[in-house]
């Protein structure tokens, strides 16, 4: 059966987000309208201190929305108790684990909580499942280590693959290329790639890699100045957006070659 990529995993309308206080109200950006379909690979991206993460906690229900609503599959985000939120939402964050001495295999089942019983046994199915998700991201041989002998880039992986065996519609990373280097960053977006094709999950990440995210996303979510907009990196070249997201006097942005390059004096 084909599955419906036209499909709305992920909308917002109107929303503000920011942070209150007893004092004050402080938006960080307002009036945000964005759409993730079905099968989506998606980069947030801005400068630091933009506000990435704060949407990003509104987008998960971590954070409350100022004004506006969240929908995840036509269903306002605040309707969701926390069992239905993790069956259609699984996060990967750039915190460390405190469980690196689970075995792979066992840090890679918890993605399966929603879904068993009180005991936590797994059923043939959740193994089915966890044995999949270890299989898409190349880490079947590691499944017996130790998540303390792992490499960072390995580390990654094997969140990735809990989120995978969560099995829900969206998966959200925030910063998953935090740490690695320049050839571990480009290895696990192009892996988000393949995961968001091969599996039909609308994927949406924050990161510092613009150039590696212009390259490799179905669409993009670009903050700046409280603005957020979001659309292909081809309509989004050609409209100057990215030329705005740095101050021209160090940093410029080359439409011919769609990446940023310091400016020379």
């Amino acid at each position: 059966m084909k599955t419906n990529k036209s499909h709305t995993i992920l909308k917002t309308k109107n929303l503000s987000i920011g942070y209150t206080s007893k004092k004050e109200e402080t938006i960080i950006a307002s009036n945000i309208n964005i759409e993730l379909k079905k099968g989506e690979l998606v980069g947030l991206i801005g400068a630091n201190g933009v506000g990435k993460s704060t949407l990003l906690k509104t987008l998960t229900k971590v954070q409350k929305a100022l004004q506006g609503h969240v929908f995840i599959n036509d269903k306002d985000l605040l309707k969701y108790n926390a069992i239905d939120l993790a069956k259609v939402l699984s996060l990967v964050l750039t915190e460390q684990i405190s469980s690196k001495n689970l075995s792979v295999l066992e840090l890679v089942a918890l993605g399966r909580q929603p879904y068993t019983n009180w005991i936590g046994n797994l059923s043939k199915n959740d193994t089915t499942i966890v044995n999949e998700a270890l299989n898409l991201t190349n880490i079947k041989d590691l499944k017996h280590k130790k998540c303390f002998e792992l490499s960072d880039g390995q580390l990654q992986k094997v969140m990735i693959s809990r989120a995978l065996a969560q099995d829900t519609d969206l998966i959200i990373l925030d910063e998953p290329t935090t740490h690695l280097d320049m050839y571990h960053k480009a290895y696990i977006l192009k892996l988000l790639q393949k995961l968001a094709k091969e599996t039909n999950k609308t994927i949406l990440f924050s990161s510092h890699e613009i150039d590696l995210a212009i390259q490799l996303c179905d669409k993009l979510i670009v903050m700046s100045n409280g603005h957020v907009v979001s659309d292909t990196s081809t309509n989004l070249i050609s409209k100057g957006t990215f030329a705005t997201l740095f101050p021209k006097d160090l940093i410029i942005f080359n439409e011919k070659t769609a990446s940023f390059k310091v400016k020379k004096e």
